[in-house]
């Protein structure tokens, strides 16, 4: 029995320190957006799971569903929603997304 998406996004985001669900994969994003945010999460150094929203329309829907965000990428860390690629890049130049990392452990720069 498959569980539902909201308990798959739960149970992934609390398994996994930082995941980063895109569109496309880290190693080839599929917008603009989601390229920025793994080059956010490359220049400090963090591993993360990423998950392409892309190649499953329920998990696509699901994650909106979960975080109340209505974009992708989004980010969690440590099972918190952070937000998506501007929030991101509003906290790495502010110096809030490195402390955060380095308060959960994870930074590596």
């Amino acid at each position: 029995m498959t569980l539902p998406i909201a308990e798959r996004i739960r149970e992934t985001v609390t398994a996994n320190d930082v995941v980063l669900f895109m569109k496309g994969t880290h190693l080839f994003p599929q917008c603009g957006f989601s390229a920025r945010a793994v080059s956010i999460l490359e220049h400090f150094g963090v591993e993360f799971a990423s998950f392409d929203v892309l190649q499953d329309a329920e998990l696509r829907q699901g994650i909106k569903d979960y975080s109340s965000w209505p974009t992708i990428p989004q980010l969690y860390i440590k099972g918190e929603f952070v937000g998506g690629s501007d929030i991101m890049m509003e906290m790495a130049q502010s110096g809030e997304l490195e402390q955060l990392l380095r308060d959960k452990g994870l930074a590596a720069v």
